[in-house]
């Protein structure tokens, strides 16, 4: 059985549960090791007791540099008590760091896997700090054997302009992972609540001010035709009166965290629509990426709300379905949402029914699938072409 170290920046993230299923799922066995966001260690993920590496700060990138410089001193009295594993998947460029000291504790030979989900503003900066970061990642990543992202605009805008990585590439889109198969029938059967009110659905990584914002104005212009129902993790450290504008909106209610794939079907079945914006990075890894909540959302029914300028949008527009913002106003928001009606609705969400489930999940084939891509670097470390999950 492989047997993967999986190296992370938070231990707590959803995401990094949800890839620990995976890699478990196509029969790979996982030792976790990384930071936390928590005060105290975390004491389980899936079953796993994790290796604490330490505490850091959400947007505090000096104290997170400071905390992989401490980490790496002790990397590998951490790591000593395991069993050489068959690779290392490092997820994020922090981790690709501590993944090479790693690396030297088991004395070499264990292939390393590069796992970029998001580019970090930081590394796109034109200055100083943006360069230095840049060759340090090139530097990093110099031999590793593969790199994991989730979009092709990763790769188109930033990887390969850059020239980050000479690895191949293999793209793992941020899809629902299916604990049992699916037929077209299970997805007809999702109902959603009486309407009006239009409930959108905004979940996961609640960190975009200008979208809370914006949310906020056109419910209260909309008079309660609409509602907004917000679950996940917000970012308190880019809006920390969160709570309290929430509370203060007539319209927006926030129902807490949710487990992933375990409420999916719930949480989706209470909404109509899913919120598919973010401005957080605007014009860099927010127009780049194609989120979870954009193959969760249409996994389930609920009809996508997107800018048609983005990579999320040019993908809805393909799969000719969603709704497509060119500006994102009040105003265009009204013009485009505000006179919706049942049989509008019910044509919307039997165009999203009608994709092909897969296009927004998968399976466990799809999951051994990776793993057995792994197991080759592991078994061959010579480089090879990788091709996309479908």
């Amino acid at each position: 059985m492989l047997h993967v170290l999986y190296l992370v920046h938070d231990v707590s993230d959803p995401a990094v549960r949800r890839r620990i299923i995976m890699l478990r799922a196509g029969g790979a066995r996982v030792t976790l090791a990384g930071f936390r966001r928590t005060t105290n260690a975390v004491p389980d993920v899936e079953g796993l007791q994790p290796i604490d590496l330490g505490a850091t700060r959400d947007g505090r990138f000096g104290q997170r540099l400071a905390a992989v410089a401490k980490a790496a001193l002790s990397i590998g009295s951490k790591l000593a008590a395991m069993p050489k594993p068959d690779l290392i998947i490092a997820r994020n460029l922090e981790m690709l760091a501590l993944a090479r000291r790693a690396k030297a504790a088991f004395r070499g030979g264990v292939p390393i896997v590069y796992e970029c989900l998001d580019i970090h503003r930081l590394v796109l900066r034109n200055d100083l700090l943006g360069k230095a970061l840049r060759t340090a990642e090139r530097y990093l990543a110099r031999d590793v054997k593969l790199l994991v992202t989730s979009s092709p605009a990763f790769i188109a805008n930033y990887f390969k302009p850059f020239g980050q990585v000479a690895a191949p590439v293999e793209l793992v889109e941020n899809k629902y992972f299916e604990t049992a198969p699916m037929t077209v029938d299970d997805r007809l059967k999702a109902e959603n609540p009486a309407a009006p009110p239009w409930r959108i659905g905004w979940f996961g990584a609640l960190r975009c001010r200008r979208s809370l914002e914006l949310l906020a104005d056109f419910t209260r212009r909309q008079g309660g035709r609409f509602e907004v129902v917000l679950r996940g993790r917000p970012a308190l450290s880019e809006f920390p009166d969160f709570h309290a504008f929430v509370e203060a909106e007539p319209y927006l209610s926030f129902r807490g965290p949710y487990r992933n794939p375990e409420d999916m079907a719930a949480i989706y079945g209470e909404v109509h629509f899913s919120w598919a914006i973010d401005f957080f990075e605007e014009g860099q890894n927010s127009e780049w990426l194609l989120p979870n909540r954009l193959y969760e959302g249409c996994r389930f029914g609920a009809v996508p709300i997107s800018m048609g300028n983005t990579e999320t949008g040019r993908f809805l527009n393909q799969q000719d379905i969603g709704v497509l913002l060119s500006d994102a106003t009040p105003e265009m928001l009204e013009t485009t949402l505000g006179r919706m009606d049942q049989e509008r609705f019910g044509k919307a969400k039997a165009r999203v029914l009608a994709r092909n489930p897969r296009t927004w999940s998968y399976d466990r084939s799809d999951c051994r699938a990776f793993v057995d891509r792994l197991r080759g670097l592991a078994v061959s470390p010579g480089p090879f072409v990788t091709e996309a999950l479908a």
